[in-house]
C-alpha cells in the first residue's frame, strides 16, 4: 500500500487529526489535506501519486506535422531522394510549417517504422573532412557507370566544386576518354570560370604521370595556371564528395524508368542536375542547396591571366603529316610528322601557343608558335 493511501486511512478510519497525521509520517498539514480532499472526491485510487506532466505542451507535435513527416519521408523515398530528418525539416519549412527538431522528426520516423537500423555503419566522428574555402578554388572530377534498357553499359562524367557541391557538369558518353574530360573541363570553365585546382583519381584520363608523360588534360591545366591535384592510388575517400555524390545519382535514377537510348538518359541527368543544385538541401552546407552555397561566396581563380585567349579544334592530319589552322582570317600549315599522317588530333589554340594531341591517347604530338608573318608554324617539339 502507498503512503499517501496509509496517510489518508489513519485519518479517516483511525481518528487522527490531519496535524497528527502529517507529524507522524513526516508530510505538511496541506499535502495531508489535499489527500483527504482527493479521497472523498475519487476514492482511494484518487491519491496515488499523478504524472507531473502538463495537460497540454505548446510544443507538442501536431497531428497535421506528423502526417506532413510521414507523407514526406515516403514521397521522398519514392523519388529516390535523400529524406533524412534535415530534408523533412527543410520541406516542412518551405510549406509554411514550424519545423521540430530533427531529434523529433527523427523519433517521428522511428516509431512509423520508416527507419532501417545500420548497426554497422561508420561513426561520423571518425570521419576527416576538408573542405575547400571558396568556390571554384577546387573542382572534383569523376566517372561512373549506368546501363541503359538493353543493358549497354555507359559511362557518366561528373565535374562538382569542392567547397559548394554545386555540380557543375554531368554528361553521359558511350566511353569516357581524354578528349572528353578535356572538352568537358573546357564547357565548364567558359560557363564558370576556371578553377584555382583540380581534384582527380589517377585514371589515365586525368593523368599520365604514372606513366612518365603529361597529357592533354595535364596540358591544358598547364597552360591555365590551373594546379592539379591526384589522390593517392587506390584511396578513393580523397574524392569522397564525387564518390559519395554517385550514390546520391544512382540512388534517384533506380527510381526513374529505364533509359532506352543516350539522349533519354541524359534528359534525366539534367532534370537530376536541376533538382540536385536547387531544390535540395545539404546536410554539409547547414541546410542549404549547392546551388545557393555556390553563389553566396567571391570565387577563387585559376594563376593564368589569359583564361578566355583559348579555343578548341578537331582534326585529321593529312597524309603528308600535316594539318591547317585558320588564324586572324589567314590559313596556316602546321607540320606534326609523317609518322602521324591520318591520325584524329586535339587542337589546342591560346594567345601564343598551339599544341596538338593525340585524340584517342591525349599524347601530345607537337606544339607551334603562333606568328601572323609565318604561313607554316614547324613543331618546336623536333628539332629542324
Amino acid at each position: 500500500m502507498s503512503k499517501s493511501r496509509v496517510i489518508v486511512l489513519s485519518v479517516v478510519h483511525q481518528g487522527l487529526t490531519k496535524a497528527q497525521a502529517a507529524a507522524l509520517y513526516g508530510v505538511s498539514w496541506r499535502w495531508v489535506h489535499t489527500l483527504v480532499t482527493r479521497y472523498h472526491e475519487g476514492g482511494l485510487e484518487a491519491v496515488d501519486p499523478r504524472s507531473s506532466r502538463p495537460a497540454n505542451s505548446p510544443h507538442e507535435m501536431s497531428a497535421q506535422v506528423r502526417q506532413h513527416i510521414v507523407a514526406l519521408r515516403r514521397d521522398l523515398v519514392s523519388q529516390g531522394l535523400d529524406a533524412g530528418p534535415i530534408t523533412i525539416a527543410w520541406h516542412l519549412e518551405l510549406w509554411g510549417f514550424s519545423a521540430p527538431s530533427t531529434s523529433s522528426i527523427r523519433r517521428v520516423l522511428v516509431s512509423e517504422a520508416l527507419v532501417t537500423p545500420e548497426p554497422k555503419k561508420r561513426p561520423k566522428s571518425s570521419l576527416r573532412r576538408f573542405e575547400a574555402a571558396q568556390p571554384n578554388e577546387t573542382w572534383q572530377s569523376d566517372f561512373t557507370h549506368w546501363r541503359l534498357a538493353d543493358n549497354t553499359d555507359v559511362e557518366i562524367i561528373n565535374w562538382l566544386d569542392d567547397h559548394s557541391r554545386f555540380l557543375l557538369s554531368m554528361v553521359v558518353f558511350s566511353r569516357v576518354n581524354g578528349p572528353i574530360v578535356v572538352e568537358t573541363f573546357f564547357d565548364c570553365v567558359e560557363k564558370y570560370g576556371a578553377p584555382a585546382s583540380t581534384l582527380t583519381d589517377n585514371g589515365v584520363v586525368y593523368t599520365t604521370r604514372l606513366l612518365g608523360s603529361r597529357n592533354a588534360f595535364e596540358h591544358v591545366l598547364a597552360q591555365l595556371g590551373v594546379k592539379q591535384k591526384n589522390g593517392k592510388p587506390n584511396h578513393p575517400q580523397t574524392q569522397g564528395k564525387i564518390e559519395r555524390f554517385h550514390q546520391t545519382l544512382k540512388k534517384w535514377l533506380r527510381e526513374q524508368p529505364s533509359p532506352q537510348t543516350l539522349e533519354e538518359l541524359q534528359e534525366q541527368l539534367d532534370r537530376f542536375r536541376e533538382i540536385y543544385n536547387e531544390h535540395r538541401p545539404h546536410k554539409a552546407l547547414q541546410r542549404r542547396t549547392p546551388g545557393t552555397s555556390y553563389r553566396a561566396t567571391p570565387k577563387a581563380t585559376s594563376g593564368s591571366a589569359l583564361l578566355n585567349e583559348y579555343r578548341v579544334r578537331y582534326d585529321t592530319v593529312d597524309r603528308f603529316g600535316k594539318i591547317t589552322l585558320r588564324h586572324a582570317a589567314i590559313v596556316h600549315h602546321l607540320g606534326i610528322g609523317r609518322e602521324h599522317a591520318r591520325a584524329k588530333v586535339l587542337i589546342l589554340v591560346d594567345e601564343t601557343t598551339v599544341t596538338v594531341t593525340r585524340l584517342t591517347t591525349g599524347e601530345i604530338l607537337s606544339q607551334h608558335q603562333i606568328d601572323e608573318t609565318k604561313n607554316y608554324w614547324r613543331n618546336h617539339l623536333r628539332q629542324p
